[in-house]
C-alpha cells in the first residue's frame, strides 16, 4: 500500500508517533512518504528527552524513506531543510494526495 504522511505540529510526542507509525509502514513493506507543513518543518531540530524525533527521522531516512518540507514554511521559519528534509512545494504535496491510497495527518 502507499501511505502518506502529513505532519504539521512541532510538538514532540505528535511528531514522534508520526515517524514511528512511518517507520512501522516502512518496515511492513509499505511505500510511505512524508510531508512536513506549517510547524510540521521545525520537527527535524526537536530535541526532546522523552520523545526522541530525530531518531525516528534518521531511522525513516535511512531505510529510505522520502521526508519533504513545504518550502514556503521553511522560508517564513528562515529554516533550512537539513540533510534529512528536502524543500518541496505544494504540488509535491498534491502529487503525494493523488498518489497513495491511504493519506494519515498528524497535528
Amino acid at each position: 500500500m502507499k501511505i502518506g504522511v502529513l505532519l504539521s505540529s512541532n510538538d514532540p510526542e505528535s511528531a514522534w508517533n508520526a515517524f514511528r507509525f512511518a517507520n512501522t509502514g516502512r518496515d511492513g513493506g509499505h511505500n510511505v512518504r512524508v510531508f512536513l507543513m506549517g510547524k510540521g518543518v521545525e520537527v527535524v531540530a526537536l530535541r526532546d528527552t522523552t520523545f526522541d524525533v530525530g531518531k525516528q527521522i534518521r531511522r525513516f531516512a535511512k531505510g529510505g524513506g522520502e521526508v519533504l518540507a513545504c518550502g514556503t514554511c521553511l522560508d517564513l521559519r528562515k529554516r533550512d531543510g537539513g540533510p534529512l528534509c528536502s524543500p518541496s512545494t505544494m504540488s509535491s504535496f498534491l502529487d503525494i494526495v493523488v498518489s497513495v491510497d491511504r493519506l494519515v495527518s498528524f497535528g
